[in-house]
Parts: structure tokens; sequence; C-alpha cells
């Protein structure tokens, strides 16, 4: 059984709400599901504002090259939702 911390979200929630951020900021019409990041036209700006409002909705500081490195949604949620779990071993004190 995982517990979460209190200030920390769960990953099922950081996943739905990093995919309501990719929709929002891409304006990701429902017909293209499996639309990249680029074929979005996604650019440095949009990496930004993905990144800043993860780290002012979630508390989770990303590298927003990282959308770069992860251009489908599934990809970059993936990549979140492993950086979450890192953070979180035990013994991992910054």
């Amino acid at each position: 059984m995982t517990v979460n911390h209190p200030s920390e979200p769960s990953l099922s929630t950081v996943e739905q709400q990093v995919e309501q951020i990719w929709r929002y900021v891409l304006r990701m019409p429902q017909d293209q599901e499996d639309a990249t990041f680029f074929e979005l036209q996604g650019q440095s700006v949009s990496a930004i504002r993905i990144a800043s409002r993860i780290e002012d909705e979630l508390g989770i500081r990303i590298d927003a090259g990282s959308l770069f490195e992860n251009p489908s949604m599934k990809e970059f949620i993936w990549s979140v939702t492993e950086q979450v779990k890192s953070s979180a071993q035990p013994g991992d004190e910054r």
C-alpha cells in the first residue's frame, strides 16, 4: 500500500493534471490524441508554459527540455511520473 504525504499529489492525480495542462497549453483537439508536441505546434515558449504550470499547480519542477525529449503526451506524462517516483525514494534527501 502506497501512502502519500498529504502535500504530495498521487501519481494518478499527477497524470491527470499533466494531461490537462498539456491539452490546455497546446490547445490539443480531441481528435489528435496521438499528436506530438511538435505536431501541435509546440515551441520553446509552450514548453516553458507547460513546465511552469506543472510547477505552479503540482509543485513538481521539471526541465522544459524534457518536452523535446518526450514529445508525445504519453511519453511526457510517463517522464513526469518517473521523476515523481524517483524523488520520493527513501533516503533521497536533497
